[in-house]
């Protein structure tokens, strides 16, 4: 099995283009079409992580953060980042980060593996993306239902309201001044989804004419975007919420404002630094928002209104590790896969 196909089981799940813009998920270092000898997963591709690669004759490394995040102009070693890169093809070992598009799924997501842990009930996206479009396609009407059907297979026309959805109108189009009959097909699908939406048009439509338009809308994908909220199975007060999530995270210590008099049911959370994401937890009558990354200043902004829990960025996101060794390991049950042994949290804790 080749290190491409490890990366195109990640890819179904968190398609790249749905990273964010200042990302730089996907293969940074090696070769798509070597044989893959192992995979570790990791959060951070760290010189002590690729070492245990190396170890365990792993060829592929799949860390949630990408090394190379802000670029390199140079390769001489003079800092972390550097080595890492530089073993890594001395060595031969591919390095793939799975960012911003694992943190903006829903299904399989970094928020869903923290939701899971904390038992939250009716999850769904805080802040949904608008990366939905629509294809219209103008096709004769004895084809019509096989485009319709092609599209249908290739994952078009499936939305949060239900699957196979998808409207026809019967017209009349002109070519060189001939008239002649035609069904305007309109389905909606994810972004990710645009090159095997246009496949599956042109390939159920050989040798016969047809038109098509591609538009973006405005309609946000429920499925898709930053954060999750949800409930808890019954509300518990503020201290009890509290030792529930230091225990279901594994956590040493929470930083959190003020508890509020009111019983905690409702929680938003986000993987990582999510403070921007505070007025949407609000919004949505969230009484409390778990996340990571909150400076000093930032803390004021809960007001009374709702509690903020930091417990840290590591911490938040360490059984990510888990889930992609999860999701590999059962798409492939026969490959080497591991989760690292490393801790590769630079923050430590005095108790």
């Amino acid at each position: 099995m080749k290190i491409k196909e490890i990366i195109a089981c990640l890819e179904v799940i968190a398609p790249p283009v749905y990273q964010e813009s200042y990302d730089n998920a996907g293969l940074l270092t090696g070769d798509p079409e070597a044989e893959a000898t192992g995979a570790l997963f990791c959060l951070d591709s760290t010189e002590a992580v690729l070492d245990e690669a190396i170890a365990k004759r792993c060829n592929l490394v799949v860390a949630h953060h990408p090394i190379v995040f802000r670029g390199l102009k140079r390769l001489t070693g003079r800092n972390y980042v550097e080595r890492v890169v530089i073993k890594a093809i001395q060595h031969g070992v591919a390095i793939y980060a799975i960012h911003t598009n694992l943190d903006n799924v829903y299904s399989q997501g970094v928020n869903s593996k923290i939701a899971e842990k904390l038992g939250l009930r009716d999850t769904r996206i805080l802040s949904p993306r608008q990366v939905l479009k629509k294809l219209s396609a103008y096709v004769p009407p004895t084809h019509s239902e096989t485009v319709r059907q092609a599209l249908f297979a290739a994952g078009a026309g499936s939305l949060a309201q239900g699957d196979e959805l998808s409207y026809a109108t019967l017209g009349v189009g002109t070519a060189a001044g001939t008239p002649g009959a035609q069904v305007k097909l309109e389905v909606f699908f994810p972004l990710a989804l645009e090159g095997a939406a246009l496949r599956a048009l042109r390939d159920s439509l050989p040798g016969q004419p047809f038109s098509y338009e591609i538009v973006s809308i405005e309609n946000p994908d429920t499925r898709i975007g930053a954060g999750l909220i949800g409930q808890l199975p019954k509300a518990m007060s503020g201290k009890a919420f509290l030792r529930h999530l230091k225990e279901s995270m594994q956590l040493s210590c929470v930083r959190h404002t003020q508890l509020l008099e009111k019983p905690i049911r409702t929680v938003a959370l986000c993987g990582g630094a999510g403070g921007f994401l505070l007025s949407n937890a609000l919004a949505q009558g969230a009484e409390v928002f778990v996340t990571a990354d909150y400076k000093y200043h930032e803390f004021f902004d809960a007001d009374g209104r709702i509690v903020i829990a930091d417990i840290g960025h590591y911490e938040s996101e360490q059984f990510t590790i888990e889930l992609l060794y999860g999701i590999i390991s059962q798409k492939f049950s026969n490959f080497a896969a591991y989760c690292t042994e490393v801790n590769t949290n630079p923050v430590h804790y005095y108790h």
